[in-house]
């Protein structure tokens, strides 16, 4: 069994929450204050995910790197595998805030969206 201590981040609170179970399967949560809390808690014990943001190169722009970011949190084990595609792009310009620079990376319906521009 694992037992895993999760600070929540669902409110300012910042609840400590301990969650045990084995893979999908969580036998206990203890802690938090709300539901939002242990929902929080049960998401990241099974299926961990965070919004990526990093910047992209650009050719023909005043400037040669833009700010991205994923439109949509990425499960935590796609993260390094994304940042390769990421970091082998290069997008042309004009580029304008929310353009998706690369739609669906790696199958998993998340776009990287841009959030700055390049002229």
């Amino acid at each position: 069994m694992t037992e895993q201590s999760i600070t929540c981040i669902a409110c300012p609170v910042g609840c400590d929450i301990l969650v045990r179970g084995e893979n999908d399967n969580i036998s206990d949560i203890m802690g938090g204050q709300c539901e939002k809390g242990k929902e929080y808690a049960r998401i990241e014990f099974t299926h961990p995910a965070r919004t990526l943001t990093t910047v992209i190169r650009v050719n023909r722009a005043e400037t040669t790197l833009i700010p991205v970011r994923s439109d949509k949190p990425i499960p935590r084990n796609m993260l390094l595998p994304c940042m390769e595609i990421i970091k082998d792009t290069v997008v042309m310009a004009p580029i304008s805030i929310y353009d998706s620079v690369i739609p669906n990376i790696m199958g998993t319906d998340v776009n990287i969206i841009a959030t700055g521009t390049a002229l």
